[in-house]
């Protein structure tokens, strides 16, 4: 239990699905929360990132977050099944390599999961618009100053807490102030992105050839491979369909603070005549229907060897960058959030270094273990080299046996629940 004394104040800088995971859990941990985020005002619209897929424990964790947890059943769509497919480059058929009808994810809008989670918190604890701009730890150790900078009046504030949680993505600033010499790992290769939402046209001719050429899209996700590429395809609430088509190309030139690029008209038509080259047309024609797809630059990290400096601690993207292959992002997140909360709780306001010293050594094995898993799966998917094995062909393969990270089921970690977290 919080010392009743003194309520202990975390700050937690970033209100992405991280940052406002953290605030349920500490919260609950019994401590006061403030939010800081650059954006001006909670997001209802999000293209980037749009689609995303619950794992059970996620699930489990996020409805024990909700006053009514049935709503994260109404506001997200099953993915039961995983497929993954070679598809043929003359005949342009897909032929199953993998099929595994165990898969128990949920689709869900990025947006949908982000309101859903900020609409149980107390609307006072988040100061939008706040741009975080640096830290100084206090000499004992026992408090933390931010300053941040009020982006529509440029007017310089300071907060005070007992903790900072860094949530601000995989470009941390919060960081950089420990680390000034990390970089980011360029992949070699990005993705196209888009989400093609049919809400307004359900009886079109490309929904219903898209519905035919992949009959479990409601509640499966497809996996295609040709040479040296892939896609996924899955469909999400509301009538759309998400999906990302990975490209080995140089690392883009991209403007300070972002990972993701517009396309212009003469980069688009490009787009469009390759997607014809490769694919099956009932994709392709969902890909040209599809208002305005983006570029996604892929990046990670090699796992850190460290998460907490005094009383600040790095959770989600600001913690591990990562690779989107095994639906790993959020997905960690969500139980950073979990056990930081509960070791807080399980040690006290009294016992905040040894509660951050266990949440590292609870997440650090963990996060590295899947960052390098999905940053391998990753290279075989695309045909990439590897010091161990031949490159993945799907020209030849007739099963995935000999590439066992191409399914998600072999992630790992991905059951383990930490022993601090009780579920019952």
């Amino acid at each position: 239990m919080a010392d009743e004394k003194h309520k202990p104040k975390a700050v937690i800088v970033g209100g992405s699905i991280a940052g406002i995971s953290s605030a349920h859990t500490l919260i609950k941990a019994g401590w006061e929360v403030q939010v800081l985020e650059k954006s001006p005002s909670p997001p209802t619209a999000c293209s980037t990132g749009a689609g995303l897929g619950l794992d059970p424990l996620s699930q489990r964790l996020l409805q024990s977050w909700l006053s009514h947890p049935e709503l994260l059943l109404q506001s997200t769509s099953p993915l039961t099944t995983e497929q993954n497919r070679a598809i043929d480059g003359e005949s342009k058929r897909g032929r199953i390599l993998s099929y595994d009808e165990n898969l128990n994810f949920r689709a869900a809008l990025w947006t949908d999961l982000h309101s859903l989670l900020y609409n149980e918190l107390p609307p006072d604890i988040f100061l939008w618009g706040h741009l975080f701009l640096s830290l100084s730890i206090s000499d004992d150790k026992t408090s933390v100053r931010i300053k941040a900078k009020v982006v529509e009046t440029d007017e310089i504030v300071e907060i005070v807490g007992d903790l900072l949680v860094a949530a601000d993505g995989c470009l941390s600033s919060i960081r950089q102030t420990f680390l000034p010499d990390f970089k980011l790992r360029y992949s070699g290769y990005c993705a196209w992105r888009g989400v093609f939402d049919y809400s307004e046209n359900e009886n079109s001719e490309t929904v219903i050839n898209v519905h035919k050429a992949y009959p479990e899209i409601s509640k499966s996700v497809y996996f295609d491979f040709a040479s040296g590429t892939h896609f996924l395809l899955f469909e999400i609430p509301k009538k759309k369909i998400n999906w990302l088509w990975y490209v080995n190309q140089p690392e883009l030139q991209l403007k300070a603070r972002s990972m993701t690029m517009k396309v212009n008209e003469e980069i688009l038509r490009k787009l469009h005549e390759q997607v014809d080259e490769i694919w099956v047309p009932e994709f392709a024609k969902v890909v040209r229907e599809t208002k305005d797809p983006f570029i996604n630059a892929i990046y990670d990290c090699d796992p850190l060897e460290q998460l907490v400096w005094d009383n600040v601690v790095l959770v989600g993207e600001a913690a591990h960058p990562t690779t989107p292959h095994c639906a790993r992002s959020t997905n960690m997140a969500i139980l950073d959030a979990a056990v930081l909360g509960k070791c807080l709780q399980k040690w006290g306001a009294q016992g905040l270094k040894s509660a951050l010293i266990e949440y590292q050594s609870l997440r650090l094995p963990v996060v590295s273990a899947q960052v390098l898993h999905s940053r391998r799966a990753g290279r075989i998917k695309q045909g990439l080299t590897l010091p161990d094995c031949e490159p993945f062909d799907p020209n030849v393969a007739t099963s995935i046996q000999n590439f066992p990270e191409l399914q998600i089921r072999n992630i790992p970690f991905i059951d383990d629940v930490p022993q601090v977290i009780d579920l019952a």
